[in-house]
């Protein structure tokens, strides 16, 4: 009954709200943007989480998080050139790289260490990198003459990623040491798409890169001065290439032990288009709510 009441109030003060025509708060501030205003946005469902078990009560009332609105964590924010336009953009530009060492035995020393000499070692070496980069832009037009307000317009979308691993080892294939003593990285030593067996000297994924336009329709409501809750749908078309994934893997010769070098084709290429409601890369829109914040 308590919940009932609760939520009875919650919808009785939300429509006296909407139907309210001053669009300045007690203490003077504008409810909705103006030109010259930023915003930016942040996926609503945790906070709405947050109040729901609040009212609710259960127990399972966690901190609400700050979440990017999309999979692909990009920030997203709007300038407002007027109070009926803004242009929107999109943007991540990330790179990682990491860098492991493992230390082996050197097999170039034939004879054991005299106590209390520690072996002589070498090392091996692996570097890892990756990057994504994602850019958006489109034109947002608005209307509305409450704090009720609508908006529609375009995107345009673009992005690319990689990644790329590269080991060198200290101990050498030769006629007379066809079995290097070599770390184990993860998935260097003997790579499943090598016939010879042997040990990988680069790696690269397929490279990916796409473009999407996309139209999108949606509604916010501005709950206190320049800040809204809102949600968006939208419609449009994608295309993705995927290209070649490639690796260089060294082996010994069965016959003599001398080392050779395989290129090797990993994954081949891929290429998909789209048209449909919001399936883009971006994962923008979707339906999902979203907080804006304008300042």
């Amino acid at each position: 009954m308590k919940k009932t009441i609760l939520f009875v109030a919650a919808l009785a003060l939300g429509a006296s709200s909407a139907f309210a025509q001053d669009l300045t708060s007690k203490k003077g501030e504008p409810f909705l943007p103006e030109a010259g205003d930023w915003s930016i946005g942040i996926e609503a469902t945790p906070f709405l989480n947050y109040i729901g078990n609040f009212i609710g009560g259960n127990g399972l009332n966690g901190a609400p998080t700050w979440n990017f609105l999309n999979g692909n964590n990009l920030i997203t924010g709007k300038m407002y050139t007027s109070e009926t336009m803004a242009y929107r953009g999109m943007l991540r530009i990330g790179m990682s790289s990491s860098k492991s060492i493992g230390i082996v035995a050197d097999n170039s020393v034939t004879s054991a260490p005299v106590f209390p000499a520690a072996p002589k070692t070498v090392q091996d070496e692996a570097k890892m990198g990756s990057h994504f980069i994602g850019l958006g832009g489109g034109i947002e037009m608005r209307r509305g003459k409450t704090r009720l307000q609508g908006f529609y317009g375009g995107d345009l979308l673009f992005w690319m990623s990689g990644s790329k691993s590269k080991y060198t080892y200290g101990n050498a294939y030769s006629s007379t040491n066809p079995a290097p003593t070599t770390t184990n990285f993860g998935t260097n030593v003997a790579p499943a798409y090598s016939i010879w067996g042997g040990r990988v000297q680069e790696e690269k994924a397929g490279s990916q890169m796409g473009i999407g336009v996309r139209g999108f329709i949606g509604c916010e409501y501005f709950i206190v001065p320049k800040i809204s809750i809102g949600a968006e749908f939208g419609w449009g078309i994608g295309f993705q290439m995927t290209g070649e994934g490639t690796a260089t893997v060294e082996a010994p010769d069965p016959a003599s032990g001398a080392p050779s070098t395989t290129d090797y084709v990993t994954s081949a290429k891929a290429s998909s288009f789209v048209l449909d409601v919001d399936r883009n890369a971006f994962g923008t829109g979707n339906g999902s709510l979203r907080l804006n914040f304008h300042f």
